[in-house]
């Protein structure tokens, strides 16, 4: 059996790491330019955050951490909630394999949960978070399902064919494919952007779902799916994030492409559009004291939790619930 690692992923988290030592370093003096100023965190008395959810999620002010790149979830002061308790599996995916890039935490992890829940065996692809990666197995495994572990860099393309081979050899197919793996840092200045944060942000946002896509759509069996994970900001864009919001757009382009190319397969091919949610991505992002305002300034007033946007990767990846939805984008935003 080939072994599907990059063989890179220590490397790519070293650069990651020197870039938002980079960015760090220039918004710190920025931010203390800006101090002083006043500047509210846009909740007032009259606009508390909404809880609608079956139960009770954390609201802003967030804790004050600054992650290190790629972003560990077992070292976050405030853990994502991911399980659900309160979600009933009712054999949505039973006998169904799911791959899932960057399903060691945050959102990833928590699909990954609820795929298994709903009869998914489960395989995700993950950079060099182990502890992570074991915590996400755990989980699946808590389910009753299997859980393969694949650590490696989706810039490459070798490897993506390679851990898409593993899966099928592994469980014997392949139906649901999750693009969700991304690399984002906020950058105050547009002419600050460097060549090689944008060839970072590029290369694993779009080449990363590409060639996972294109791996997978030779093995994904009639009536399977791939969902890729967009964002609010490919919708409306984002001055601060203007390289990963130019890649967003281009996986919603991606995705209604990729949809019609694919529908005499039988696949079906969309996207969640994502708001502010809280996993390992943001703190790993932004500096400590805008982390404690994320979120607050959505509609809601706070940010997601994981288990917020889960479901709409459910909904989209059934044949029972979808079967006539391909190439759209799905918004899970906390209102416009």
């Amino acid at each position: 059996m080939p072994k599907a690692s990059s063989a890179k992923p220590q490397k790519t988290g070293a650069k990651q790491r020197a870039i938002q030592r980079q960015v760090d370093a220039k918004t710190a003096t920025k931010s203390a330019k800006a101090a002083g100023k006043g500047k509210k965190n846009g909740k007032s008395a009259e606009e508390k955050p909404m809880q609608a959810g079956a139960r009770r999620y954390p609201e802003p002010p967030m804790p004050a951490q600054h992650l290190q790149k790629p972003g560990k979830e077992a070292v976050l002061d405030l853990q994502p909630m991911y399980d659900a308790p309160f979600y009933k599996g009712s054999g949505k995916l039973d006998g169904m394999t799911a791959l899932i890039t960057g399903g060691d935490s945050g959102i990833g992890r928590s699909v990954a949960v609820l795929y298994a829940r709903e009869g998914a065996d489960i395989a995700i692809v993950y950079l060099e978070e182990h502890e992570d990666a074991e915590e996400t197995k755990r989980a699946v495994e808590a389910e009753g399902r299997r859980c393969m572990l694949i650590d490696g860099d989706v810039k490459d393309r070798d490897f993506c064919f390679d851990a898409v081979e593993r899966v099928v050899d592994e469980f014997g197919q392949l139906d649901i494919l999750v693009n969700n793996a991304a690399f984002q840092i906020h950058t105050v200045e547009f002419e600050e952007i460097t060549d090689e944060q944008f060839d970072e942000t590029l290369k694993t946002n779009l080449y990363g779902y590409f060639h996972m896509a294109q791996a997978a759509a030779t093995h994904i069996r009639e009536g399977g799916s791939i969902v890729n994970c967009g964002s609010v900001t490919g919708i409306e864009g984002n001055k601060d994030l203007i390289d990963y919001a130019m890649t967003k757009g281009g996986i919603h382009a991606f995705t209604k492409s990729l949809a019609g190319h694919l529908i005499p397969k039988g696949i079906r091919v969309n996207a969640v559009a994502p708001g502010p949610v809280w996993t390992p991505l943001n703190p790993a992002d932004k500096p400590a004291e805008k982390v404690k305002e994320f979120g607050a300034h959505s509609k809601m007033k706070r940010p997601a939790q994981p288990e917020e946007i889960a479901p709409a990767f459910v909904f989209l990846a059934s044949p029972q619930m979808s079967s006539y939805i391909t190439g759209e984008i799905l918004p899970v935003i906390g209102g416009y």
